[in-house]
């Protein structure tokens, strides 16, 4: 029987144990520590030494096998009597007799029972898991230059709020002013010709207003068309009239139904029949283009699209 596997599970827990006749085995305590010389970081370890004047039975080895195998304790005793007897044999003929994961033994020269621990197994339970590693230490680390850096980045934070606030008076005040023109005026209103607000009128529009009739000598000048005031050019003719047009449909009911409602708002509109075959809504003529540009302006929130056709 090898004895060996017992005496292994019993320095586990215990810090010596006795193999009668023999000697006994001692766990050594050691802390951690660190070893400057290679920066080595060892967990607490249990060290195995021998001690062979420690041979007195204190009953705990033979307990155990008497436990494990089911036998009493004095067949467990002749049990372990034997295999001292046995190992005493292996040493004096100069063998080396092998305690697996303990350690070995070996009698030197002056007959002495010599003992070599295996020191790959640590029987520290507190340091299962645990192993040695290396760490070496930070070399030239300055705290000073870690706060130096900490400051200057804080720095550079509070002077990069202060260029976005600065941006931000110069920038918010522009587009404030910027969305009032667009409110006031024409500049972003699309290039889109419709020819009727009324919501009783379904809109029909004329899409080619420079298509004209040439011998009436007129000229459209529509506020899609610019984003700007219409520019009249006037050329001497005697007669000269200029006329309102609200709206130029296809069909000339839809004509007449913007007709009546000018009536409804006090105007004295009439329907004039372009030479493309569309029907225009004239809702006021005036023999100069200022009193024309007035008016239209003064009914454009009625009419955005109203524009001046020169007669």
């Amino acid at each position: 029987m090898d004895i060996a596997l017992f005496i292994r599970e019993l320095l586990f827990g215990h810090d010596c144990v006795i193999v009668p006749g023999f000697g006994g085995f001692i766990g050594n305590y050691i802390t951690a520590h660190v070893d400057k010389s290679t920066d080595v970081f060892s967990p607490p370890v249990k060290k195995i030494s021998f001690n062979r004047n420690l041979s007195t039975n204190d009953g705990l080895l033979i307990g155990k096998i008497s436990e494990a195998k089911g036998i009493d304790f004095n067949e467990a005793k002749t049990v372990v009597a034997r295999y001292v007897t046995e190992l005493h044999k292996k040493l004096d003929s100069g063998e080396t007799v092998v305690f697996d994961h303990i350690g070995t033994f070996v009698n030197n020269q002056e007959g002495n029972v010599q003992f070599e621990p295996d020191c790959k197994v640590n029987y520290c339970l507190n340091s299962f898991g645990l192993e040695t590693f290396q760490c070496f230490p930070l070399e030239r680390y300055d705290i000073r230059k870690s706060i130096i850096k900490d400051t200057d980045k804080d720095a550079a934070r509070k002077v990069h709020l202060k260029k976005m606030i600065w941006r931000a008076a110069v920038i918010v005040p522009l587009l404030a002013v910027m969305v009032a023109a667009s409110l006031k005026t024409n500049l972003f209103k699309p290039k889109v010709e419709t020819s009727t607000l009324n919501p009783l009128v379904a809109a029909e529009f004329e899409h080619n207003k420079t298509v004209i009739d040439k011998s009436d000598l007129v000229e459209n000048i529509s506020t899609a068309e610019s984003s700007t005031q219409p520019v009249i050019e006037e050329v001497i003719i005697p007669n000269v009239q200029y006329q309102i047009i609200t709206g130029s449909f296809k069909s000339s009911d839809n004509a007449q139904k913007q007709v009546d409602w000018l009536v409804e708002k006090g105007f004295m509109p009439e329907v004039i029949q372009a030479s493309n075959g569309f029907f225009r809504v004239c809702a006021a003529e005036y023999p100069d283009i200022e009193a024309a540009e007035l008016k239209r302006e003064s009914i454009l929130s009625i009419f955005p699209e109203t524009w001046i056709l020169k007669k």
